[in-house]
């Protein structure tokens, strides 16, 4: 006779919950986009002669590196490594500025290209996103991979920008599957064959897991995604606590949550940059901070709204967030009023002075704009005008114009 013996506590209520979830999908039908290298791609758009060499976004002197391409990376250019060490470590690298509003405009064709698929499209960020197909009709996964596929080549006809894919029934998994084969990768998971996938993959892909904590369950044993499924109770909550059960669900690669559609009616717009190492330079990250406020306000400008808000939050190496917001007494679609706020914020946000492992800037208190009736509204016209003339200046095949923050880091 056999005994049957009752799982413990904690992995008890994670069956539970796994029970509990809905039948699962039998086709793939969620997507994460990933756009590879992206301000480089960008850059390299307006500059295609460039392309296969070494090249990198970023300032001089007391720049850093914002993006390079994988032909730099692999000469040991990263992100945000100081620009004169990736001069030293790539003496034959290709230095390139920040083009202003270029990133914002690129990001948002991207995924207006995406909506020409399906309507339920998730921008996470200005370079990733989610696309759930499941309301689309597909009968079989054959067909979901070939539209997928001429998805990533029509952003690449139309906008030269290259992208990666990873496709699964699941946000977790379709995320994991697009860093798969990047650049240029294209990935597809299976329905039921999600845990096998992830089996033989570094701990360091599942969220949550970072370098310093990947380092530490290394040096205990676990190195790969199925190490997790061979412990018990007492080891999983030895190596990861209250995070257990969400490793266990994560290591199994089940994932219940939905792809959200919210930018119709924007609310917020915002964009993060997050470094490979931590960067202690207040200057560096005020001027980052900036670009930022460059790239989102011809977003915001081509979709007729104005914003009041402006927040920046800093996140620290180990995962602690901090942020702090003003608000302007009228709303604008201009990037100047929102400059000198920058810094205070910053300031007020990055109360331990610790390097930062993430920057963050968005702007909310979105509105329509409203008729000026004020006797000196004409001036703020021309300066929308000349914000409209700028954006089509800087998006152009010669790029030119430049404002002040945008040659700190070049020039000193």
């Amino acid at each position: 006779m056999v005994a049957v013996l009752p799982a413990p506590p904690k992995l008890r209520a994670v069956s539970s919950t796994l029970s509990s979830l809905p039948p699962k999908p039998t086709l793939p039908t969620i997507v994460h986009l990933d756009a590879d290298a992206f301000f480089v791609s960008c850059e390299l758009s307006l500059k295609p002669e460039l392309r296969g060499r070494k090249t990198a976004v970023g300032g001089r002197e007391r720049g850093i590196i914002s993006s390079a391409s994988y032909e730099a990376r692999a000469c040991g250019v990263y992100t945000p490594m100081p620009t004169k060490l990736a001069l030293r470590v790539c003496p034959d690298l290709i230095l390139l500025p920040h083009t202003s509003g270029l990133y914002g405009k690129m990001s948002r064709r991207m995924f207006d290209l995406c909506e020409t698929l399906t309507p339920l499209v998730q921008r996470n960020s200005i370079d990733e996103g989610y696309l759930d197909l499941g309301m689309c009709g597909f009968k079989t996964a054959a067909e979901i991979e070939s539209r997928v596929r001429a998805l990533q080549q029509r952003i690449w006809d139309e906008l030269e920008v290259p992208t990666s894919f990873g496709i699964a029934t699941n946000k977790l998994v379709a995320a994991i599957a697009s860093k798969a084969r990047k650049p240029r990768g294209f990935t597809v998971v299976p329905p039921g064959e999600e845990a096998a996938f992830l089996a033989p993959l570094p701990l360091g892909v599942l969220p949550g897991i970072g370098k310093k904590t990947e380092g530490k369950l290394k040096a205990a044993g676990l190195e790969f995604v199925r190490d997790i499924l061979r412990l018990g109770e007492r080891e999983l909550e030895q190596h990861f606590g209250s995070f257990a059960a969400e490793a266990v669900r994560m290591a199994r690669g089940e994932d219940d949550r939905v792809v959200h559609v919210d930018h119709e009616d924007a609310k917020s717009y915002s964009q993060q940059e997050t470094f490979g190492h931590d960067i202690g330079d207040f200057a560096e990250i005020e001027r980052i901070a900036k670009r930022m406020i460059d790239d989102l306000m011809p977003s915001i400008r081509a979709d007729g709204k104005r914003a009041r808000t402006l927040t920046v939050k800093v996140r620290y190496p180990g995962m602690e967030d901090s942020a702090s917001g003003r608000s302007l007494p009228e709303a604008t679609d201009l990037e100047a009023p929102f400059y000198p706020l920058v810094a205070p914020l910053l300031k007020a946000a990055w109360t331990k002075r610790r390097p930062l492992r993430l920057v963050a800037v968005r702007f909310s208190g979105i509105e329509e704009p409203a008729t000026q009736l004020e006797m000196f509204g004409q001036t703020e016209e021309k300066k929308r005008r000349l914000a409209a003339v700028l954006d089509k200046l800087n998006t152009g095949k010669s790029p030119t114009v430049k404002r002040g923050h945008q040659l700190g880091g070049e020039q000193r």
